[in-house]
């Protein structure tokens, strides 16, 4: 049902309906937007704590991996990894092997021992707790020899994943790098034995355990085999996190919230630089992140209520006081549409309804006098009515008859061709064929009935002036079945003559041509080899075919007869301001006339092409 038909208090209802429902949506909106903000705002402080973290796992590893390079790359080491002489290794190379290593110890506290190990088996360590036995057992053995063949070592060294010692139940993991010999020996460019550093687990956990996260968050550090290498939470060392990290990457890197035991967790998960396939894992309840943003949401959802109950309040009151006295006056107007003339609608309240009540009372007793005024005029209008029927009619009977003026100069024609006088028959002839043409009731005409107009005009100016000068007329054929205003160029003609010609002496020339311009509009060209006009007259001419209303005159009078100014106005009242008349004049040499009418069918419309 179209709003239209509904009744008043209906359609406001309907747009308080409809603005309580899209301030509803609204809310509704800000509410999902502040969410999702906040789960951004989460994401983000979660990826900043975890960029830290990697940061300062990198560093370590980095450190680690630069002075294992530096040692690996000592020439006296290299020496030590190949010299078959035990004095010289006992007593050179030995003792700086050794305090390289333990400088290398003292200087990186993540490091608990460093193991130099030829490939005859012999070996220089330095070890800073009891932990560094794990060295001496046939598991470590078996352990780090499948990173000995790992053909990719030779590039750059590994971290491993996690050796447990059953005997102190304990872990440990190391970072092994080759050395290869450089010095020139016979086992130059070839591997001649290994550098393996024990990485303290303790310090990467106090690392993990100092990163500020929230009260119930989780961090782990995974190795390669998603193997816990450390973390806040000290239940999962040694597991595997397979349904959490079996989630693509892209997904956890940026962020991704999952519902574990019932609590909304944000997980994501950042890859380490130093060492590959290692990541860290980082478990943030949502809740905690967001504890700060619940008051603000809450407070919005009040707000939106207490604004939507408002609506409605203010809606009621609005019904209230307005729609009801409206009603009321529509009900009264009611029975006044049914000609109730007696009735008179009763004024219930004082606002606006009321003042509306009062006017329209007033109203109706105006109407009621002006009723019986006009009732007591309209005999009085009905006589007068009759008397100027009257007038008029007899007015009409006082007129002259057109035709009988045609008539009439026909006759004189005819009788100019009895007695033999062919210049009166021929000028009656043309004379009458003018006025006719003249007393057509119709405003367009085809070109070539304007044409003959001016023949006639033509016949009678030669006769008149016994050829005093010649006169030339030349249309396009293709104009003539076109249309054009009637009476528009003869005038223009008799201009020319009377005001150009009239005042030569001999040899005077009138040309009057027809045709298309490059614009596809109809231009006739009316011009005489006559006196010309002065620029002064030539320049007030143009100016008053410029103004707004040039049938009047600058002193308020209008001009008298048909002018240039006056044709001039009707072509541009009919086809707009690009059409009219144009006037080129040089005194001398005589004066150029151009009428521009648009191409005009039968049907009135521009011709197409």
């Amino acid at each position: 049902m179209k709003t239209s038909k509904l009744k008043l208090k209906h359609q406001i209802w309907l747009i308080f309906f409809f603005s309580i429902v899209i301030f509803t949506v609204m809310e509704f909106y800000f509410f999902y937007s502040f969410s999702n903000l906040t789960q951004k705002r989460a994401a983000t402080y979660g990826n900043q704590m975890i960029e830290q973290t990697r940061r300062k796992i990198d560093s370590v590893f980095n450190d680690i991996r630069v002075s294992t390079s530096i040692a690996v790359n000592s020439k006296l080491i290299q020496e030590f990894s190949v010299v078959d002489d035990d004095y010289k290794r006992a007593f050179d190379s030995g003792p700086y092997a050794l305090d390289l290593m333990e400088y290398m110890r003292s200087f990186n506290s993540y490091v608990n021992g460093i193991v130099i190990n030829d490939i005859r088996g012999r070996r220089l360590y330095s070890l800073a707790s009891a932990s560094g036995d794990i060295f001496f057992i046939n598991r470590y053995e078996t352990f780090i020899r499948k990173y000995k063949d790992d053909p990719s070592l030779r590039e750059k060294g590994m971290f491993t994943t996690i050796l447990k010692d059953d005997r102190t139940d304990t872990e440990q993991f190391f970072y092994i790098a080759p050395i290869v010999e450089t010095i020139g020996g016979i086992y130059f460019s070839q591997i001649t034995g290994y550098c393996t550093v024990m990485v303290n687990m303790d310090k990467m956990q106090g690392l993990v355990e100092n990163t500020e996260l929230t009260a119930n968050s989780t961090l782990y550090i995974l190795n390669s085999r998603d193997e816990v290498i450390a973390s806040t939470n000290s239940n999962a060392r040694g597991t595997l996190f397979r349904d959490v990290l079996s989630m693509d990457k892209d997904i956890l890197l940026n962020g991704v919230k999952e519902t574990i035991d019932g609590e909304e967790i944000l997980v994501q998960v950042k890859g380490l630089e130093q060492a590959d396939g290692w990541r860290i894992v980082s478990m943030i309840p949502v809740h905690e992140l967001t504890a700060d943003m619940t008051p603000m949401r809450k407070v919005s959802i009040i707000v939106g209520i207490g604004i939507i109950l408002t609506m409605i309040i203010t809606g009621s009151f609005f019904m209230n006081n307005l729609m009801r006295p409206l009603m009321g006056l529509v009900m009264d107007m009611k029975r006044v549409g049914r000609r109730d003339m007696g009735f008179r609608i009763k004024v219930r309240f004082t606002n606006e309804v009321g003042l509306l009540a009062r006017d329209i009372n007033r109203m109706m007793d105006e109407m009621e006098e002006m009723a019986r005024d006009m009732f007591n005029t309209q005999a009085r209008l009905y006589e007068s009515e009759l008397s100027q029927k009257q007038a008029e009619f007899s007015a009409l009977q006082s007129q002259i008859n057109p035709h009988f003026l045609y008539n009439t100069l026909n006759c004189i024609s005819s009788i100019g061709l009895e007695y033999g006088s062919r210049e009166i028959a021929q000028i009656t002839f043309c004379m009458s064929k003018i006025f006719r043409y003249s007393i057509k009731k119709d405003d367009l005409v085809q070109i070539r009935e304007e044409v003959d107009c001016i023949q006639a005009y033509m016949k009678i100016i030669l006769i008149r002036y016994e050829n005093k000068f010649s006169m030339e007329l030349d249309v396009e054929d293709r104009l003539l079945k076109m249309k054009t205003p009637k009476m528009i160029l003869q005038p223009i003609v008799e201009n020319s003559v009377y005001h150009g010609l009239e005042r030569m002496d001999q040899g005077g020339r009138l040309q009057v041509t027809g045709s298309v311009d490059a614009h596809g509009d109809v231009c006739f060209c009316i011009t005489d080899t006559g006196k010309g006009m002065d620029p002064e007259v030539l320049a007030a001419l143009q100016a008053k075919l410029g103004m707004e209303y040039p049938e009047h005159a600058s002193d308020g009078q209008p001009t008298k007869g048909i002018g240039l100014t006056n044709i001039h106005n009707r072509l541009r009242l009919l086809f707009g301001e690009g059409y009219g008349i144009t006037i080129e004049s040089r005194v001398g040499h005589g004066t150029t006339v151009t009428v521009k009418i648009p191409q005009l069918l039968n049907d009135r419309k521009l011709l197409e092409e």
